[in-house]
Protein backbone atom coordinates (compact mmCIF):
# COMPACT_ATOMS: atom_id res chain seq x y z
CA UNK A 1 0.00 0.00 0.00
CA UNK A 2 2.78 2.41 0.97
CA UNK A 3 4.63 1.66 -2.30
CA UNK A 4 1.53 2.52 -4.34
CA UNK A 5 1.14 5.79 -2.39
CA UNK A 6 4.79 6.71 -3.04
CA UNK A 7 4.46 5.77 -6.73
CA UNK A 8 1.31 7.89 -6.98
CA UNK A 9 3.04 10.86 -5.34
CA UNK A 10 6.05 10.54 -7.66
CA UNK A 11 3.71 10.47 -10.68
CA UNK A 12 1.85 13.52 -9.44
CA UNK A 13 5.10 15.37 -8.82
CA UNK A 14 6.37 14.46 -12.27
CA UNK A 15 3.07 15.55 -13.81
CA UNK A 16 3.28 18.81 -11.87
CA UNK A 17 6.79 19.47 -13.17
CA UNK A 18 5.74 18.62 -16.71
CA UNK A 19 2.75 20.95 -16.60
CA UNK A 20 4.73 23.72 -14.92
CA UNK A 21 6.48 24.31 -18.24
CA UNK A 22 3.11 24.89 -19.91
CA UNK A 23 1.50 26.74 -17.02
CA UNK A 24 4.33 28.90 -15.77
CA UNK A 25 6.65 28.77 -12.82
CA UNK A 26 5.24 28.08 -9.39
CA UNK A 27 6.27 30.47 -6.65
CA UNK A 28 7.41 27.51 -4.55
CA UNK A 29 9.82 26.36 -7.26
CA UNK A 30 11.77 29.63 -7.05
CA UNK A 31 14.83 29.54 -4.84
CA UNK A 32 15.03 31.79 -1.80
CA UNK A 33 17.08 34.44 -3.61
CA UNK A 34 14.62 34.60 -6.50
CA UNK A 35 11.66 34.84 -4.12
CA UNK A 36 13.36 37.65 -2.21
CA UNK A 37 14.19 39.52 -5.39
CA UNK A 38 10.68 39.04 -6.78
CA UNK A 39 8.87 39.57 -3.48
CA UNK A 40 6.82 42.44 -4.94
CA UNK A 41 5.12 39.82 -7.15
CA UNK A 42 4.47 37.27 -4.39
CA UNK A 43 0.78 38.07 -3.95
CA UNK A 44 0.04 38.29 -7.67
CA UNK A 45 2.48 35.63 -8.95
CA UNK A 46 -0.20 33.11 -9.94
CA UNK A 47 -2.09 35.79 -11.89
CA UNK A 48 0.95 36.59 -14.06
CA UNK A 49 1.15 35.05 -17.53
CA UNK A 50 3.36 31.94 -17.69
CA UNK A 51 5.79 33.64 -20.06
CA UNK A 52 6.23 36.58 -17.70
CA UNK A 53 6.81 34.26 -14.73
CA UNK A 54 9.52 32.46 -16.68
CA UNK A 55 11.13 35.75 -17.77
CA UNK A 56 11.12 37.10 -14.23
CA UNK A 57 12.57 33.88 -12.82
CA UNK A 58 15.37 33.88 -15.42
CA UNK A 59 16.04 37.56 -14.81
CA UNK A 60 16.29 37.05 -11.06
CA UNK A 61 18.71 34.18 -11.62
CA UNK A 62 20.85 36.32 -13.97
CA UNK A 63 20.81 39.19 -11.48
CA UNK A 64 22.07 36.91 -8.72
CA UNK A 65 25.05 35.95 -10.91
CA UNK A 66 26.06 39.54 -11.72
CA UNK A 67 28.94 41.47 -10.20
CA UNK A 68 28.23 44.77 -8.44
CA UNK A 69 29.51 46.64 -11.52
CA UNK A 70 27.26 44.65 -13.86
CA UNK A 71 24.29 45.35 -11.61
CA UNK A 72 24.99 49.10 -11.68
CA UNK A 73 25.22 49.01 -15.47
CA UNK A 74 21.93 47.11 -15.67
CA UNK A 75 20.23 49.60 -13.34
CA UNK A 76 21.49 52.47 -15.48
CA UNK A 77 20.25 50.85 -18.70
CA UNK A 78 16.87 50.12 -17.13
CA UNK A 79 16.53 53.73 -15.93
CA UNK A 80 17.35 54.95 -19.44
CA UNK A 81 14.79 52.50 -20.89
CA UNK A 82 12.06 53.77 -18.58
CA UNK A 83 12.74 57.35 -19.67
CA UNK A 84 12.11 56.51 -23.34
CA UNK A 85 8.71 57.27 -24.80
CA UNK A 86 6.26 54.48 -25.58
CA UNK A 87 6.73 54.88 -29.32
CA UNK A 88 10.53 54.64 -29.05
CA UNK A 89 10.32 51.54 -26.83
CA UNK A 90 7.91 49.91 -29.29
CA UNK A 91 10.31 50.63 -32.15
CA UNK A 92 13.20 49.13 -30.19
CA UNK A 93 11.17 46.03 -29.36
CA UNK A 94 10.29 45.58 -33.03
CA UNK A 95 13.91 45.94 -34.11
CA UNK A 96 14.97 43.42 -31.45
CA UNK A 97 12.37 40.97 -32.77
CA UNK A 98 13.63 41.47 -36.33
CA UNK A 99 17.20 40.92 -35.11
CA UNK A 100 16.23 37.63 -33.42
CA UNK A 101 14.78 36.40 -36.72
CA UNK A 102 18.08 36.95 -38.58
CA UNK A 103 20.43 34.03 -39.26
CA UNK A 104 23.14 33.63 -36.57
CA UNK A 105 25.90 34.73 -38.99
CA UNK A 106 24.06 37.96 -39.73
CA UNK A 107 23.47 38.58 -36.02
CA UNK A 108 27.19 38.10 -35.37
CA UNK A 109 28.11 40.48 -38.21
CA UNK A 110 25.86 43.14 -36.70
CA UNK A 111 27.31 42.58 -33.22
CA UNK A 112 30.83 42.87 -34.61
CA UNK A 113 30.00 46.14 -36.38
CA UNK A 114 28.47 47.48 -33.18
CA UNK A 115 31.57 46.52 -31.15
CA UNK A 116 33.74 48.27 -33.74
CA UNK A 117 31.55 51.36 -33.55
CA UNK A 118 31.69 51.41 -29.72
CA UNK A 119 35.50 51.26 -29.86
CA UNK A 120 35.71 54.42 -31.96
CA UNK A 121 36.39 57.66 -30.16
CA UNK A 122 33.45 59.98 -29.48
CA UNK A 123 34.42 62.42 -32.20
CA UNK A 124 34.50 59.77 -34.93
CA UNK A 125 31.17 58.30 -33.80
CA UNK A 126 29.58 61.75 -33.87
CA UNK A 127 30.91 62.32 -37.39
CA UNK A 128 29.35 59.06 -38.56
CA UNK A 129 26.01 59.87 -36.88
CA UNK A 130 25.96 63.34 -38.43
CA UNK A 131 26.77 61.97 -41.86
CA UNK A 132 24.04 59.35 -41.57
CA UNK A 133 21.50 61.96 -40.42
CA UNK A 134 22.24 64.09 -43.50
CA UNK A 135 21.59 61.16 -45.87
CA UNK A 136 18.35 60.84 -47.77
CA UNK A 137 16.28 57.68 -47.18
CA UNK A 138 17.52 56.34 -50.53
CA UNK A 139 21.15 56.94 -49.59
CA UNK A 140 20.60 55.21 -46.25
CA UNK A 141 19.07 52.19 -48.01
CA UNK A 142 21.99 52.02 -50.46
CA UNK A 143 24.40 52.12 -47.52
CA UNK A 144 22.52 49.31 -45.76
CA UNK A 145 22.47 47.28 -48.97
CA UNK A 146 26.17 47.85 -49.54
CA UNK A 147 27.05 46.89 -45.98
CA UNK A 148 24.94 43.75 -46.10
CA UNK A 149 26.56 42.71 -49.42
CA UNK A 150 30.10 42.97 -48.06
CA UNK A 151 32.01 39.75 -47.59
CA UNK A 152 31.34 38.41 -44.10
CA UNK A 153 34.83 37.04 -43.47
CA UNK A 154 37.94 38.74 -44.67
CA UNK A 155 41.04 36.65 -45.22
CA UNK A 156 44.56 37.95 -45.06
CA UNK A 157 47.05 37.18 -47.85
Amino acid sequence: MRVKWIATMVCLLMFGVATADNHGVSWESLNEGQQQMLSQFADSWNALPAERQARLARGAERWAGMTAEQREQAKSRFAAWRELGDERRARIRQRAEEFRKLPPEEQERIRKNYRNYRQMNQERRQQLRDRYQRMTPEQRQRLRDRLSDRPRHRTRD
